[in-house]
Formats: C-alpha cells, structure tokens, sequence
C-alpha cells in the first residue's frame, strides 16, 4: 500500500514552475556575441570616465582591441557619439572552436550627455591611445567659469 504525502503535489508544483522560469529566462551566454549591436541586447560600451579642467571636457573611453579606423565620433548640442568596431579574433577561427568567449566582438555605439555647451567645431580632438580613447571637446566661452572682481567702496 502506497503511503500518501501531501507536500508530494506541492514539490512538483514548484519543479514545474522553476523549470518554466528556466526556460523563459534570457539566456545571457548568446547575448554576449550581440551585446554591441544597437537595439539586441545593447550595453553601454565603450566605459568612459567624463571630466573638466578650466578650458575643456573630456572624455576618456576604454575601448581595447577596437579598430581605431572604424571609430566615427560626432557632436550634435550636447551629445557626444562614440562609435566604432571591435573585431573577433585574428584569423579563421570558427565559433565552434571557441571553448571560452567572454570579450565581446561587434559593432558599437554610445551616446554621452556632455553637461556643458562646447564648441562645435575644428577644436575637438580625438586620439587613440593603448586602448584608450581620448577625446577633448573646448568648452564654449558662456560655459568657461568668469572671474568676478570685487570693487572695495
């Protein structure tokens, strides 16, 4: 005779819905390989650190193993785009073959809200520097900080 527990039903119940979880969850392993395409599983890239001194802002963007020819950096009021290309592997290696793919590879795209204006044109400079991106954007004369003199009376 077959004994009778009543938490039996309520086990499976709870397999069953870990399980439907499991199966509905995004799967991170395969958006890895599109994490750098806009719009699939997009993540902010490259990581930038955004700072000042009296006469620019810049903006310094990790981007190691990027193909500094592929980087397309534009302007637009305050937005600064940053984007470019960061290619798989040299050679003919197949993805099968790959038995570990953790760097990302891709196309890449970021917008950065600059918190000042800044002159729009020839003065902003970019260069490309062991991997790190280094850009330089002169802050426009309304946004340079103005001495003020005090009159003693």
């Amino acid at each position: 005779m077959a004994t009778w527990e009543p938490f039996d039903g309520f086990q499976a119940l709870q397999r069953e819905i870990q399980s439907a979880f499991e199966r509905s969850a995004p799967q991170l392993h395969p958006a890895f390989r599109t994490a750098f395409l806009p719009g699939r599983a997009a993540r902010e890239y490259p990581l930038v650190n955004l700072y000042e001194d009296q006469d620019n802002v810049h903006v310094e963007a990790l981007a190691p193993g990027a193909d500094p020819s592929s980087f397309n950096i534009t302007m637009v009021g305050r937005t600064l785009t940053i984007s470019g290309e960061k290619p798989r592997v040299q050679g003919d290696v197949k993805p099968e073959a790959f038995h570990r793919e953790e760097r990302a590879a891709g196309k890449f795209s970021r917008c950065i809200e600059i918190p000042m204006d800044v002159e729009q044109g020839d003065g902003i400079t970019g260069q490309y520097r062991n991997g790190l991106l280094l850009v330089s954007l002169p802050k426009s004369e309304k946004a340079k900080p103005k001495q003020i003199k005090v009159q003693v009376a």
